[in-house]
């Protein structure tokens, strides 16, 4: 019945086309259980919206999305879960603009602390009319308020004294602000000293934004300034868009201390008693309900905009990523095959495996190495060197091909012309060195356990006896140590590996060093994946914002 009645007190307020368009029992279906279902929708897909990269406007859409958050848990659902409940009218206004003191004098009794001593207002009072007792539900406002039942608060309103919104204290300010949120109706109160202040304006604005219902109280006027300061106040309100913004007048009544006199908020007293009775508050919270719903399309299309521009920069970084390893990569698997690794330290590691223990003084007859298994397990002993300097050169090698890929990454995203949010993905240097030296030595590992098969291979029984007596001559480990340093490039170990394997020495080194350029090629594409893997999240997907889209579909059609 109570849901029946407020459809019936919007329908006088709402123009052609609103929810106050339909017939009484859909409209009121509108409002219990559609909007409530709606805007319930609204407010899982807004709370799952992230912004994670850091780009133009991102800063501006997360507190654009909080204040809707904001907006939706203080007022709209639960004045949508429970419309019966008496309209809030907050009064809200700066330090010393004299809000309790107003308060207080409307009740016509003390119950909310006035003085002179700032912060003032700590605890939030709401006060009700007592025959409302049964129509009081929790909410927002009652959760953070010291709760009272007052004769003096007409029926059908509830009265709110909050924390000033300039209050030196940090959780004073908050909760004035989630008051402001879970209001009705706003009365903001402010003093002939202070009215051009860009704070009542900007409180004012944010209600205008809301679609929240605003009167204002200018406070303390000194009577012969009244007109004056009156009329450019009124003037400020028009040109703000606030033309229809009622307005009271409370003249300066000097030093005094308690209630100020009745006659003297008068007029404020007056007009919420107008507001008063199920009919008219109701109509109040209709009125800002649909001042509310109608403001929230235009945000939701600024949250829903951050998201698709969040999605663009997504591709754009991906497609920089993208375009920039392919030289990276084709630098490194070219490296590999010049055998840029042999160079330096294992060459001068050959020179003296050769010189010192005549590792290549062997003897070929007949396509096959001659050797006792002495002499090849001395030839195996004398590589063992060769084979950890192997080992540690192209583990170094492939270490140095996953930097260079991090720095091509870094100057795509992050370098002298950094892309929108390159920052907040580009791979970090220092983090990053650790994870590549691990990762070039599993491929190190790999690569060498890879030789080891071809040497057990070529050692098999249904080997070729060339191959057989070349592990006879060097010993399973210093052949692979040939192999793997052939491989690497080495010209002289490939010579010697060539002459001692015949026919089977191409095979076995073009399937290591392609192998291992291979492995330099991931090496580069390793450094990409953290970058992607951080663009790859639901709210970069290509659709992030279509449950936002959606959203915004069904509260056009409520308008």
């Amino acid at each position: 019945m109570r849901t029946r009645d407020v459809a019936t007190g919007a329908q006088s307020a709402a123009g052609p086309g609103g929810v106050a368009g339909r017939g009484r029992a859909e409209q009121g279906e509108e409002l219990g259980v559609t909007v409530f279902d709606v805007a319930r929708d609204l407010r899982r897909d807004v709370a799952a919206v992230e912004l994670p990269l850091a780009i133009e406007g991102a800063d501006e859409a997360a507190a654009s999305r909080d204040r809707l958050l904001t907006q939706l848990d203080e007022h709209l659902l639960p004045r949508l879960k429970e419309l019966s409940s008496p309209a809030v009218v907050v009064v809200a206004g700066s330090t010393g603009a004299g809000k309790s003191t107003l308060y207080n004098s409307l009740l016509g009794e003390e119950v909310s602390q006035a003085g002179v001593l700032r912060p003032t207002t700590r605890e939030p009072v709401l006060a009700f009319n007592p025959l409302d007792a049964d129509v009081i539900v929790e909410g927002p406002a009652t959760r953070v308020s010291r709760v009272i039942d007052h004769d003096g608060v007409p029926r059908g309103t509830a009265l709110l004294d909050a924390p000033d919104l300039d209050s030196l204290l940090s959780e004073n300010r908050e909760t004035a602000g989630l008051l402001l949120e879970a209001a009705d109706l706003w009365l903001f109160v402010t003093t002939a000293s202070r009215y051009g202040d860009a704070l009542p304006w900007k409180a004012l604005s944010r209600a205008m934004e809301r679609g929240a219902s605003v009167a204002m109280v200018l406070n303390r006027v000194p009577r012969e300034t009244l007109t004056t300061i009156r009329g450019d106040l009124l003037q400020r309100l028009r040109e703000h868009g606030m033309d229809g913004v009622p307005l009271f007048v409370v003249p300066d009544v000097g030093p005094h201390e308690g209630l100020l006199d009745r006659s003297v908020v008068a007029p404020v007293a007056r007009w919420l008693t107008m507001l008063a009775g199920p009919d008219r508050s109701r109509a109040v919270i209709v009125r800002t309900l649909k001042g509310s719903l109608a403001a929230l399309p235009s945000w939701v299309t600024g949250v829903s905009d951050a998201v698709e521009q969040q999605i663009e920069a997504a591709q754009v970084l991906r497609d920089a990523v993208t375009a920039a390893l392919p030289p990276v990569r084709a630098q490194a698997r070219e490296s590999v095959l010049r055998g840029d690794s042999s160079r330096g330290s294992l060459a001068a590691r050959w020179s003296q495996i050769a010189g010192a223990d005549k590792v290549d003084r062997v003897k070929v007859r007949g396509g096959v190495v001659r050797s006792t298994r002495r002499r090849g397990r001395a030839r195996d002993v004398a590589l063992g060197p060769l084979h950890a300097e192997v080992r540690a050169v192209v583990g170094r090698t492939l270490a140095a091909h996953g930097a260079q890929a991090h720095d091509a990454l870094r100057a795509a995203l992050v370098g002298s012309r950094p892309l929108p949010g390159g920052a907040a993905v580009a791979p970090d240097g220092e983090a990053a060195t650790a994870p590549r030296e691990a990762a070039a030595a599993r491929h190190v590992d790999e690569w060498t356990a890879r030789a080891d098969q071809v040497v057990e291979q070529l050692g098999a029984p249904n080997a070729t006896d060339a191959a057989r007596a070349a592990v006879k001559a060097f010993g399973e480990r210093g052949l692979a140590a040939l192999l793997l340093a052939a491989a690497a490039g080495s010209d002289d170990a490939a010579a010697l590996v060539r002459t001692t394997l015949a026919d089977t020495a191409d095979d076995a080194l073009s399937a290591l060093t392609s192998d291992l350029a291979d492995r330099a090629e991931a090496m580069v594409d390793r450094e990409a994946e953290p970058v992607l893997a951080a663009l790859d999240v639901p709210a970069l997907a290509p659709d992030a914002a279509v449950g936002l889209r959606l959203r915004l579909a069904e509260l056009r059609r409520l308008m």
